[in-house]
C-alpha cells in the first residue's frame, strides 16, 4: 500500500518526534511544507510570500497530495484551509475558521448560539482618539486585539491612565497582526463590518477555574478526547502550567463538551481538530466561553502522550485523512502530566541559565522530561517576541509523574537545578 503525502506547515523538532512515534506512522510519509523559521516562528508574517512558496512546493510535488495539516495559530492555522480548499484535501471551511480567529467575528457567533456563556463586548479603533469614550463597560475590563496569540498585546485596564499607556503600546505593534490578517480576509466570504482586523475588543471580565477541550469535527459529527486544566500566576494572566487529566468534576466536563457541540455547529466548522478555552466559575456554577482554536493544541500534545499513550497529533492526521479517529484512554505511562512555565516577571539580563549537563541531569532524575530552555546567559528577556504583556518565559517543561502533588514537588527541584536567574 502506497504511504499517504501528509504535507505539515513549520514542523519545529518536538512536533516532528510526536509525529514521527504516532502508532501508524509506517503509513505515512510526512513533508515539510515551509520550515519553522519561514511560518510560525518568523519575525515578520509576509504571508503573501508564505503561501506563494507553499504553492510551488506543492506544484512541484510528484505524487499525489493526501493531507495538509498543522498544530499552530495565525497565521499557519487560515493557511491550511486556504491551501486545503485549493488542493482538495479535507480542511475546515475557511469561513468557520475566521469565526474562531477573529475574535469580534467569534464572539458574535458566540453570543447567538450561548448567550449566557458570552462576556459583554465592544468593538472600538484603537487609533481613535474618542475611543475610551465609547467603551460602555465599567472598569475593569480586558482590551485585546482583534487578531493576536499568547496574550500578546492583551491589558487588562483598570483606569483611564491604563487604557491610554496601554493603547500607544497597541497603536505601535498591532499591524505585526492586522496586516497579515486583513490581506488573508480576502480570501473568505466575510461580512462588510468583519472585514477589517486592525480594531480592538474591550471585553467584560470573567474567571474561575480555567480549562480547554480539544475536540474535533469529522463529517459533521463532534467529538472530544480531553479537558486540559490551565493555571495562571497571581497576576491571573500569565500561564503557571497546563496539566491534564482535568480535575473538574465530570458533570462539569459532560456540560462542556455539550455547548462545545452546539458552538462548533453554529459556527458550521468541519473535518478539522479545535479546542476551546474555558472559564468554570465554582461560587456560582456556570461557565464562561473565553475563545475558541481551529487546531489541536501542540501545547497538549506530549500531556495526551504521558497519560493516554498517544498525542493529539493522531486526532489531526486522521481527521485530515478523512477517518473518524479512535482515541486510547489512559494508556500512557503516568497519571497525570503537564506543560510548565519558568517566567520572569520583569525585564532584565539572564544572568544565568543551564548548560547541557543541568538539562541531562533533570532528564536523568525525572524520566520521561523534556526541557525547552527560550533563552540564553546574556540575553535581555525584552528581546523576547510575542510574550504576554505581564511575563517573560524562560523555559518550558513536559513533565510526568504519578499524581497531582509528586507532579508539582518534581518541578520544583527540576527548576532549583536548572537555576535561572535574572538580573535588573
Amino acid at each position: 500500500m502506497a504511504k499517504k503525502n501528509i504535507f505539515v506547515i513549520g514542523p519545529d523538532e518536538l512536533n516532528w518526534s510526536k509525529l514521527r512515534s504516532l502508532p501508524d506512522a509506517d503509513r505515512y510519509k510526512f513533508h515539510a511544507l515551509l520550515s519553522y523559521e519561514e511560518s510560525h516562528g518568523a519575525a515578520e508574517y509576509d504571508v503573501r510570500s508564505m503561501l506563494k512558496k507553499a504553492r510551488a512546493q506543492l506544484d512541484g510535488f510528484d505524487g499525489s497530495i493526501d493531507a495538509i495539516v498543522s498544530f499552530w495559530d495565525f497565521p499557519v492555522s487560515l493557511m491550511v484551509s486556504i491551501l486545503g480548499r485549493e488542493y482538495g484535501t479535507a480542511c475546515a471551511p475557511l469561513e468557520s475558521v475566521f469565526k474562531c480567529e477573529h475574535k469580534y467575528w467569534s464572539r458574535i457567533e458566540q453570543q447567538r448560539v450561548l448567550p449566557e456563556l458570552t462576556p459583554r463586548f465592544v468593538r472600538f479603533d484603537p487609533f481613535d482618539a474618542k475611543a475610551l469614550e465609547k467603551i460602555d463597560l465599567p472598569f475593569p475590563y480586558w482590551i485585546k486585539p482583534i487578531k493576536s496569540f499568547a496574550g500578546h498585546l492583551g491589558f487588562r485596564i483598570s483606569s483611564e491612565r491604563q487604557f491610554h499607556r496601554a493603547i500607544e503600546h497597541v497603536r505601535r505593534h498591532i499591524g505585526h497582526f492586522s496586516e497579515p490578517f486583513d490581506y488573508l480576509l480576502q480570501f473568505a466570504e466575510v461580512p462588510e463590518d468583519i472585514r477589517e482586523g486592525g480594531f480592538c475588543l474591550a471585553e467584560e471580565i470573567i474567571g474561575g477555574k480555567q480549562c480547554t477541550l480539544e475536540g474535533f469535527v469529522c463529517d459533521g459529527e463532534v467529538d472530544s478526547h480531553g479537558i486540559v486544566d490551565s493555571y495562571r500566576h497571581p497576576n491571573r494572566v500569565s500561564f503557571s502550567r497546563f496539566e491534564y487529566p482535568s480535575k473538574l468534576p465530570r458533570r462539569v466536563g459532560e456540560q462542556i463538551f455539550e455547548v462545545s457541540r452546539k458552538l462548533m455547529k453554529q459556527l458550521r466548522f468541519d473535518n478539522s481538530a479545535f479546542n476551546i478555552e474555558y472559564f468554570y466559575d465554582e461560587r456560582r456554577d456556570r461557565l464562561w466561553l473565553l475563545e475558541i482554536n481551529p487546531r489541536i493544541a501542540q501545547s497538549h500534545s506530549d500531556l495526551f502522550n504521558k497519560v493516554d499513550g498517544v498525542s493529539n497529533h493522531h486526532i489531526m492526521v486522521q481527521v485530515a485523512l478523512g477517518n473518524h479517529p479512535e482515541w486510547p484512554h489512559r494508556r500512557g505511562d503516568y497519571g497525570v502530566a503537564a506543560k510548565l512555565f519558568i517566567r520572569a516577571f520583569g525585564d532584565g539580563r539572564v544572568e544565568k541559565g543551564p548548560g547541557e549537563r543541568e538539562i541531562e541531569e533533570v532528564e536523568r532524575r525525572f524520566p520521561g522530561t523534556i526541557v525547552q530552555p527560550l533563552v540564553e546567559e546574556g540575553m535581555r528577556l525584552s528581546e523576547l517576541p510575542y510574550q504576554d504583556s505581564y511575563s517573560f518565559k524562560m523555559a518550558i517543561l513536559y513533565m510526568g509523574a504519578s499524581d497531582h502533588r509528586q507532579l508539582l514537588k518534581n518541578f520544583e527541584e527540576a527548576r532549583g537545578i536548572l537555576g535561572y536567574r535574572v538580573e535588573g
